[in-house]
C-alpha cells in the first residue's frame, strides 16, 4: 500500500507564482543589454540578501552605488519587484486548493523577503491558504541550508517520511531528500498532479 505523505509542501517562486526577472529585464532594456546587466551583477546573489532578511531597498542601492552603469536597472529590481513576478501558475494554484479541501496539511517552504512576500501576498491571497508558511528572511536560514528542512520538521511535528515537497531547484530538492523527505523537482504543474496522485493525496479527477 501507497505510503501517504500527512504534509505537502509547496515552493513558492515557480511552482505556485512566475518568477521571470531575466523576462522583464529582457522587455524593458532588450536581451543584450540585460545579458550584460546579469554578466556584470550578481543580482540573484543581492537578492539572497533580501531573502535573508534585509530590506530590498537598501540593498539594491548598495548593488547600484557599486555598479553605477546600471544603476537605473539595478534599482527597477526593487521598485518594479511585483512586475518580476507575473502572474499564478495556474494548474499549481488549483492543486494548492484541491489538496486544502481534502483536509491535507500543507505549508510552503520559500527563500523569499520580507517585504517581498507581503507584495506577493496582496496581488495573490491564494498564498495565504497555507497551514504554516516556513519563510526564509523571517528564519534568517535558506534553501538549501539543512538547518532549514529541519525547522520545518520540528514545527510540523513530522517525520521526514511524512512529508512531500516540490520545488523547482534540483539543491533545494536534494537536500530535502538527502533527509528523508518525499520529494518531485517541479517541471510542469502536470508532473506536481502526477506526483500526488501517485502518492495518493489526490485522485487524477482533483488533479486535474
Amino acid at each position: 500500500m501507497t505510503h501517504i505523505p500527512k504534509t505537502v509542501v509547496f515552493d513558492l517562486g515557480r511552482v505556485l507564482v512566475q518568477w521571470e526577472p531575466e523576462a522583464f529585464y529582457d522587455a524593458e532594456i532588450g536581451a543584450e543589454r540585460r545579458k550584460a546587466l546579469f554578466a556584470a551583477v550578481d543580482l540573484y546573489g543581492y537578492n539572497l540578501r533580501i531573502d535573508l532578511g534585509e530590506a530590498p531597498e537598501p540593498v539594491m542601492r548598495e548593488a547600484a552605488a557599486a555598479h553605477p552603469d546600471y544603476a537605473d536597472e539595478i534599482m527597477m529590481w526593487a521598485e518594479r519587484w511585483i512586475e518580476l513576478l507575473p502572474g499564478a501558475i495556474d494548474h499549481s494554484v488549483r492543486l494548492l486548493k484541491a489538496l486544502k479541501a481534502r483536509g491535507h496539511h500543507v505549508v510552503a517552504l520559500t527563500n523569499f523577503g520580507r517585504e517581498t512576500l507581503a507584495i506577493a501576498g496582496a496581488h495573490h491571497p491564494f498564498l495565504t491558504l497555507f497551514d504554516q508558511r516556513f519563510v526564509s528572511a523571517e528564519l534568517g536560514l535558506a534553501k538549501p541550508d539543512p538547518a532549514i528542512y529541519q525547522v520545518v520538521e520540528e514545527a510540523t511535528g513530522r517525520a521526514p517520511q511524512d512529508l512531500l515537497f516540490t520545488d523547482d531547484t534540483a539543491a533545494n530538492i536534494d537536500a530535502a531528500a538527502a533527509r528523508g523527505w518525499h520529494t518531485h523537482l517541479f517541471t510542469t504543474p502536470q508532473g506536481w498532479a502526477d506526483c500526488l496522485v501517485a502518492h495518493g493525496v489526490l485522485t487524477a479527477q482533483e488533479a486535474s
